[in-house]
């Protein structure tokens, strides 16, 4: 008669590893990589308008950027010593009106930042300073949206030209 085998241990049988093991770490690591792109991603979109939608398009009021094309309207936003500075080069802007300066960071939604500028001299001003580190979406605009002019402002430039998103010609 054989001699009784010795019992081995199940984690030394390679269906164990086939049907268990493998299949469990690759449910752990997916569920690690969820989290981590999660916590990671914030808001990724790089458009802030709302959009609506219709089927798989997405559609965005393009309303404001038609009224600062209808109006003419550009201008220049830079960073001085003093701090941040929008000169109009072109339209009929309302000069005694506030306006919002948006400063959207293209990857992390964190970094955001919306400052007042105030009417000056020489077009409107904000106290601070921007992180030129990195490039940023420009918005300007008034409190109450009624128009809107957009650029990209390019890592480590001092200013950027702000237009509509919008071409005046068809």
């Amino acid at each position: 008669m054989d001699a009784p085998q010795p019992r081995r241990s199940p984690w030394r049988e390679p269906m164990v590893w086939l049907l268990v093991a493998i299949p469990a770490l690759a449910v752990i690591a997916s569920v690690v990589l969820l989290v981590a792109a999660d916590r990671t991603s914030g808001n990724n979109d790089l458009v802030p308008d709302k959009v609506s939608r219709t089927g798989q398009a997405q559609v965005a009021d393009l309303g404001p950027s038609e009224r600062a094309q209808a109006l003419g309207l550009g201008a220049v936003v830079r960073v001085s010593k003093d701090g941040i500075d929008a000169l109009p080069t072109g339209g009929n802007f309302d000069r005694a009106q506030p306006l919002l300066l948006s400063l959207a960071h293209p990857l992390e939604a964190a970094k955001d930042r919306t400052l007042e500028l105030r009417p000056s001299v020489l077009g409107w001003h904000a106290e601070g300073t921007i992180d030129l580190g990195h490039d940023w979406n420009v918005r300007l605009q008034p409190k109450d949206g009624s128009w809107r002019i957009d650029g990209r402002w390019l890592r480590g430039q001092q200013a950027v030209f702000v237009h509509p998103a919008v071409s005046g010609t068809d």
